[in-house]
């Protein structure tokens, strides 16, 4: 799954459950099972892009569910995608893991000469970047703040809290974390930066907790930060429309697109492209609501409790636009 919340384990073992597991088998069985009746049925492999990987579940599940199906698997992460790969072997040739952002995934398909019937993005930070401490994501445990997806990047949380302005600072806090407070933390970590640089997760945490005065409610005060730092270090806000543009330039009529979030910012971005683009019959939306966990999957699994699914079908040819 993709997570927002900072949980670790001291021991760094990550659990890894994906969300949402029956709709997405689901919609996409049904997809790959409408492409073979159509008047004219879709030639060669099924292939779903699955553009978070983490650690395949959604895929294996997928590849389990849809004996047709064949998955190529997505992630910026080398140290996820090593994991994947190892979960991926048994599928043989059905299954391909490959390295890349959302940025670069039109390119790789090209290369690779895919066109794909469907697209899944599981979006956030993993289970298993968020229970490593030495990866910098947790606001739980103590490591560097770090918070690169991708290692190729070379900007860190750290570097972010270090050089911004003041003014700077609140405006991430407030547009990529919705964080209330953000003019208050800012002036905290530009004070603070003076005296010594901002390096460690649960100093910042502590920074946080205290110019907030301490806990209130369910939600750890330093969540929103934590998120914003992360949004701004991957540049999710940008990853995120790249994926959208590349499903829609590569996905055929009738290709699905699937897109799990958890958070408003992400979700409202996807509803309202998926909007406008229903409105100009570029799109076929199939979630008027997004799907949410049931009690008994929120229950199995505390981490899934903000997941919401949002799936359309792309259109093209006669009334839609290519």
């Amino acid at each position: 799954m993709r997570a927002e919340g900072g949980s670790a384990t001291p021991g760094g073992n990550a659990v890894h459950t994906p969300v949402l597991v029956e709709p997405v088998t689901r919609l996409v069985g049904e997809c790959v099972r409408a492409s073979r009746q159509q008047a004219v049925p879709r030639a060669g492999a099924a292939w779903l892009v699955d553009g978070t990987l983490g650690h395949a579940g959604h895929a294996t599940a997928l590849l389990d569910a849809v004996a047709e199906l064949h998955v190529l698997g997505v992630d910026q992460d080398d140290e996820i995608l090593a994991l994947a790969r190892a979960r991926l072997a048994s599928y043989g040739t059905r299954a391909r893991a490959e390295r890349a952002r959302h940025s670069e995934i039109a390119a790789l398909l090209a290369q690779l000469e895919l066109e794909p019937l469907a697209f899944l993005f599981d979006l956030g930070a993993s289970s298993l970047q968020l229970d490593r401490a030495e990866r910098g994501f947790s606001f739980q445990v103590d490591g560097p703040l770090d918070m690169r997806m991708d290692r190729r990047r070379t900007r860190t949380a750290a570097e972010v809290l270090n050089t911004a302005s003041e003014h700077e600072l609140a405006r991430l806090l407030r547009e990529e974390g919705e964080e209330p407070q953000a003019e208050r933390i800012a002036r905290a970590i530009v004070a603070a930066r003076r005296n010594t640089p901002h390096a460690r997760t649960l100093p910042l945490a502590d920074l946080v907790e205290h110019v907030l005065g301490g806990r209130r409610g369910r939600l750890h005060p330093a969540t929103r930060v934590f998120q914003a730092l992360r949004r701004v270090v991957n540049e999710e806000a940008d990853e995120l429309g790249a994926a959208l543009a590349c499903a829609e330039n590569c996905l055929p009529d009738g290709g699905l697109l699937l897109v799990i979030s958890f958070h408003s910012l992400e979700d409202g971005v996807v509803k309202r492209f998926l909007a406008g683009g229903e409105a100009e019959q570029r799109w076929s939306v199939l979630t008027r609501k997004p799907i949410e966990p049931d009690r008994a999957e929120e229950r199995a699994n505390p981490r899934s409790r903000s997941a919401r699914l949002r799936a359309a079908l792309r259109r093209r040819g006669p009334g839609g636009a290519r």
